[in-house]
């Protein structure tokens, strides 16, 4: 869902840089497409055993939502760090100063990880609380 909402913001939207910039434009916008399509594809996956988790009656909303702040966190992370710095396929943005995007970017994905580790967290004791075992 966050490669869905990055490839929609700051690929298509912001137009601040392609999936693959190490080329013409015209096969940056072909990257786009194909990174649009798995991230949609990935969305809708997520969607259906969500699904599938609320027929069971087995979905712990809090559950959900640290799942999807630490994965969030983590892909943001891997974005800013592997894809941006490591493999250099492309930038945040070009032609600025990008330490403070850089800053930003993977700043706010340690919060998101922490965010998420913390809501996860919280679930496991409420899982060990309802079974009688007292953390």
């Amino acid at each position: 869902m966050v490669a869905f909402l990055d490839e929609a913001v700051f690929h298509q939207l912001l137009r601040w840089h392609h999936f693959y910039d190490k080329s013409t434009t015209d096969i940056g916008l072909i990257s786009d497409g194909l990174f649009h399509a798995f991230s949609w594809f990935a969305t809708v996956g997520g969607l259906f055993m969500m699904a599938d988790l609320r027929r069971r009656g087995a979905f712990w909303p809090t559950k959900w939502w640290g799942g999807k702040f630490l994965g969030a966190g983590v892909f943001q992370l891997y974005d800013g760090i592997i894809q941006h710095k490591l493999m250099g396929i492309h930038q945040i943005r070009y032609d600025v100063n990008i330490l403070p995007y850089d800053l930003v970017w993977n700043g706010l994905a340690v919060v998101l990880i922490v965010i998420g580790i913390i809501l996860l967290a919280r679930t496991k004791r409420s899982a060990i609380s309802e079974r009688g075992v007292v953390t």
